[in-house]
């Protein structure tokens, strides 16, 4: 298992194209965006090879449905054979010293070549051949090459002969105590056939690195030790481990093509959680618990080892909306003996109907969010404070997992992390800097083939286009979060995203459409909806039915919600409850419903929510002429907006004060240019005031022409300019 550090190698020869755009030619834009990302990182950010790459995907690999090529010779066979050509060209003694710099950088980097120079007093001097040709030269630590294509072809256009002694070389030179895990990579990398003592000798150090969070390491010692095994039962277990711990350190492809070769529902569940079919994961992690759980005489081991398990399965439940198999996971853990782990047994009770059960089990589990604990069990605290309304509860048992998880160096769940903190960032105010978290997110997920994470961080982003008032963006985001959802089983990105484009709707005054989408939401059953965003969009369909008259359906939606909403305890729902009956009652009584909601705000982080509280009571005190107070309700409610980056619903604001015949600004200063952009549209602005042309922005984000074009339109719009040399000068002006 490589490094795949992105690096822009330099020009080596005259078909180097002068630009990123000649690189990317239409076969490679036309892949999805998740695929793209991944053809990048896999060929170290080289666009050349991205695009080599491109051309020779399968129909399902680049439909992102099987997993890409990893090996070096699949990934860029053109630029190789170039590289190993140029090689050819030099002296003997230069080829061995870059093979032996090589082996000691990749797969696994040892950092012995200056020992083991020294041990066979080889003659450094022979690399100067290597820098007059530009393939390496001498550097600080050893050898450093020009790309990791010359890296890769020095050590492949050796001999086997020449690769075994070169390690056994440096596994010679290896002796310090923390250098045993290197030592035994290189003695078996030098091992001329199966040995099942350099198997066992290799597992041990892969042990050793997987407790030390080096899942890396770990990975490439087990591969290693798999290779070496002479028993097929052993080997398999092994390929299954190194096929964890490549997807633990983010190599999704890897961790897909090692799992081809193994068998275990538990192995392919935790890969279809990610990269897969939500219901078949289900299935798959279930039966990988009874399969732990039957496997030998039970033990604490075991018993933790299906707990965790099960604690995938709940989180496939959530995914596809499926809740009711919560029930299924629940009865499992009973019959094995086990207490069901995480969010599981709250989620039972709420599908159940036990309320008060459900909220004092998702208390008791969003309570366990202190630092250093479990990733998965900390982001079930997430997902039960989310559930219970608790979004500062939330954010800390997000962060504590996302932290958890890179001190165990394991990279999924840091981007699944933020797809449930993105909920909370939303709703307490911070959508500029969330929607900055979740397209790193979004990035991540991607670049490490979790298509699941990915399209859950798409209907998130889609959401805070949605509060923006981005129309354009939002209905782009929701669609590709419902395209790859719908297809997936993936109930919540597909709510999501529909609730986003309801709440776009609502923003804008569409009350008919809004209702409309949000009907369609409360129906919509598992794989295409979920009970959790019914519950979050009750109180925006009671709006919308309002204002289309529709109010005996709103009123039923409504008791449902209150009932809800009474057993959790949470302010901010009790709150939306209150807006949801002032709606709902007539004339001059609305003014008291309205009140309790915000006496209720005033307790709960809901910071967008209470603005359109704010909103709404200001335009009933208004209708009902009681001026001063709606003057009041409306510029906090604008103020509020403006903050938010809500442009379309602080129109709405103002559009009320003017017809008060009231000012309809806030005072506050206008903000800087780069404050009033979204975090996708600076990113897109800075790139284009550098001077990059529009190909050349979506290169390097791994994003269409086409969106990067949707994006420089809204700056221009949003910043009210015509041309790049204007852009250059505001951001200039704006800072750092």
């Amino acid at each position: 298992m490589w490094v795949v550090t992105p690096v822009n190698p330099p020009p080596l020869d005259r078909t180097w194209p002068p630009t990123l755009a000649d690189a990317w030619p239409r076969p490679a834009s036309a892949l999805p965006e998740r695929v793209r990302t991944r053809v990048l990182r896999l060929v170290y950010g080289d666009p050349r090879a991205a695009a080599s790459l491109a051309a020779r995907l399968t129909e399902r690999q680049a439909a992102g449905l099987d997993p890409l090529p990893v090996e070096p010779a699949d990934l860029a066979p053109e630029l190789l054979r170039a590289r190993r050509r140029a090689l050819r060209a030099l002296p003997d003694d230069t080829r061995l010293l870059l093979l032996l710099a090589a082996a000691d950088q990749y797969p696994v980097a040892t950092h012995a070549f200056l020992r083991a120079v020294a041990a066979t007093r080889l003659d450094t001097r022979c690399l100067e051949s290597a820098e007059t040709a530009g393939l390496a030269h001498a550097a600080a630590g050893g050898v450093r090459f020009a790309d990791p294509w010359t890296r890769i072809a020095a050590y492949e256009s050796a001999g086997p002969a020449d690769r075994r002694d070169v390690h056994r070389l440096l596994a010679r030179v290896l002796h310090g105590s923390g250098e045993t895990a290197r030592r035994s990579w290189h003695r078996g990398a030098g091992a001329l056939g199966p040995s099942g003592r350099l198997a066992a000798e290799l597992t041990a150090a892969a042990d050793r690195a997987r407790d030390a969070g080096d899942p890396a390491l770990s990975g490439a010692l087990t591969g290693r030790a798999a290779a070496l095994s002479p028993d097929p039962r052993h080997r398999s277990g092994l390929l299954a481990r190194a096929a964890v711990d490549a997807w633990d350190a983010g190599d999704g492809d890897r961790a897909r093509v090692l799992a081809a070769r193994t068998h275990g529902e538990a192995l392919h569940g935790v890969l279809a959680l990610r990269t897969g079919h939500a219901g078949e994961a289900f299935d798959a992690l279930t039966a990988g618990a009874t399969q732990t759980a039957a496997g030998g005489r039970p033990s604490a081991r075991s018993e933790e080892h299906a707990g965790h398990l099960l604690a995938r399965a709940t989180e496939a439940a959530v995914y596809t909306g499926d809740l009711s198999r919560c029930r299924e996971a629940v009865r499992l853990a009973g019959r094995l003996g086990i207490d069901p782990p995480g969010v599981l047994g709250g989620l039972a009770a709420a599908v159940e109907g036990r309320y008060a059960d459900a909220r004092e089990l998702l208390g008791a589990t969003a309570g366990r969010c202190g630092p250093g604990g479990d990733p998965t069990l900390l982001l079930h605290a997430g997902i039960a404070a989310l559930l219970l309304g608790d979004h500062p509860r939330a954010a800390t048992a997000t962060h504590r997992s996302a932290a958890a998880a890179r001190a165990r160096g394991l990279v999924p769940p840091v981007s699944q992390a933020a797809e449930f903190r993105a909920y909370a960032d939303f709703w307490t105010g911070r959508p500029r800097a969330a929607e900055a978290a979740a397209l790193d997110a979004l990035r991540q997920a991607q670049a490490t083939g979790q298509d699941s994470g990915a399209c859950h961080l798409q209907a998130a982003l889609a959401m805070f286009a949605a509060l923006a008032g981005d129309t354009d963006l939002c209905r782009e985001r929701a669609a590709a979060a419902r395209g790859y959802a719908l297809a997936h089983g993936l109930g919540l990105p597909a709510a999501l995203a529909q609730w986003a484009l309801a709440f776009l709707d609502l923003g804008h005054g569409r009350h008919d459409a809004a209702a409309a989408r949000l009907r369609a939401l409360a129906g919509a059953g598992p794989g295409h909806g979920h009970r959790a965003i019914r519950h979050l969009a009750i109180p925006h369909y009671v709006e919308a039915a309002v204002h289309t008259g529709d109010t005996r359906v709103a009123r039923a939606a409504h008791a449902a919600y209150d009932r809800w909403a009474h057993a959790v305890r949470s302010p901010d729902e009790l709150a939306l409850s209150a807006r949801c009956r002032a709606l709902l009652t007539p004339g001059a009584d609305t003014v008291e419903h309205y009140r309790i909601a915000l006496d209720l705000h005033a307790q709960g982080t809901r910071a967008v929510e209470r603005a359109r509280t704010e909103l709404l009571f200001g335009g009933a005190l208004r209708r009902l002429r009681r001026r001063t107070e709606a003057r009041e309700q409306l510029h906090s409610a604008l103020e509020a907006f403006e903050s938010f980056g809500a442009p379309h619903c602080a129109d709405r604001a103002r559009a009320e004060l003017r017809a008060l015949g009231a000012p309809a600004t806030t005072g506050r200063p206008p903000e800087s240019p780069r404050a009033s952009l979204t975090a996708q549209q600076l990113r897109v602005a800075l790139m284009a005031a550098e001077g990059a042309t529009n190909r050349e922005i979506a290169v390097r984000l791994a994003l269409s022409p086409r969106t990067i074009d949707h994006h420089l339109r809204g700056v221009f719009n949003r910043l009210g300019i015509r041309s790049r040399i204007e852009l250059v000068r505001l951001l200039a002006e704006g800072g750092d």
